[in-house]
């Protein structure tokens, strides 16, 4: 995962004294953390790069869902710069299972927080920048309308930048997809997160077939919109229900999938039911290619942001690789 920056850092713990951070799982049962195996151990963050990105991160006193979260790709991540900007705050309106971030009442949007990005993205020189957000329930569009003046801003600030999106599913909330599209992203990125089956205890406050016309949504609206999903794996799903979600985002015609290991925050959240081996991921990414997609990131370290720059221009080069082949080049 790249470093995902909270402009706003409205972390509930800082305010009015120490609370737990998801006050809503508290009453659950400690679920014991499973070991991590070998090949998801990774380097302790400490190389130059990842220091100097650290140091851009405390001078503009930004906060980062990557340290939060403990993001085993943080390393790296900061070494190469990747960023991805939270926008709307850092409480989310949902109480995902598998989610670290903090659940509540969100604060008011920042107005100034769009051009804070866009001038972040020139700061930082990004060729290529991902703009995600927490559920914003609470208002009218969702969101809609701050994703887009925050794509208007990059392309004002830092014109040469690539801009992806990973956006909340919008439930309920009729044009505010319609609002991010015509902003014209150049990826529009939402996650199914897991199977079907799991979601009444993995993301309850969402609905897998809207998730799903959402994408197939945004391919009506802008053909040559590239769109991305992504899952988890080790959370109980079987390898068929796999295969099915991947036939259901083709028949969506999704463009890229990533599949990564899910990985438990804390003892309060839904417990890892299985560590997916990498010969599983190569077997996963295979059947994916299979299908149809044009790009497919298998692995147990894949998040859904995670090289994302390099991916963007795989993705441009398939696209213009296929598109000759159709023309009889």
């Amino acid at each position: 995962m790249p470093v995902v920056i909270d402009l706003l850092n409205s972390d509930p713990r800082q305010s009015g004294g120490e609370r737990p951070r998801h006050p809503e799982k508290a009453h659950r049962p400690d679920q014991p953390i499973a070991r991590k195996p070998d090949w998801i151990r990774v380097k302790a963050p400490g190389s130059p790069g990842w220091a100097e990105t650290k140091a851009i991160v405390k001078a503009n006193g930004l906060a980062t869902v990557c340290e939060e979260a403990n993001c085993p790709n943080q390393g790296e991540c900061w070494e190469r710069k990747h960023a991805s900007f939270m926008i709307m705050g850092g409480i989310c309106t949902r109480a995902c299972a598998f989610c670290n971030v903090a659940t509540g009442l969100p604060n008011p949007l920042d107005a100034g927080e769009p051009d804070h990005i866009g001038a972040a993205t020139a700061k930082l020189g990004l060729e290529h920048v991902v703009v995600t957000s927490v559920d914003r329930d609470d208002l009218a569009d969702g969101g809609a309308a701050h994703f887009a003046a925050t794509i208007a801003a990059i392309r004002r600030l830092s014109p040469n930048t690539t801009i992806e999106v990973l956006t909340p599913d919008f439930l309920r909330k009729p044009g505010a997809l319609e609002v991010v599209v015509a902003a014209r992203p150049d990826v529009f990125n939402h996650n199914l997160e897991t199977v079907p089956s799991n979601y009444l205890n993995v993301r309850p406050g969402a609905r897998y077939f809207h998730s799903l016309r959402l994408l197939q949504r945004v391919k009506e609206l802008d053909p040559e919109m590239f769109t991305k999903s992504g899952i988890m794996v080790g959370l109980g799903e079987t390898r068929n229900e796999v295969l099915q979600l991947m036939d259901d985002m083709r028949s969506a015609d999704v463009d890229f999938l990533t599949i990564g290991q899910y990985l438990q925050p804390t003892k309060k959240h839904y417990p890892v039911k299985a560590f997916v081996t990498p010969e599983a991921f190569k077997a996963y990414e295979t059947l994916a290619y299979s299908k149809g997609f044009l790009l497919v990131s298998a692995s147990p370290l894949t998040r859904s942001s995670h090289h994302a720059g390099e991916d963007f221009t795989k993705l441009r080069a398939k696209r213009r690789q296929l598109c000759g082949q159709g023309a009889g080049v």
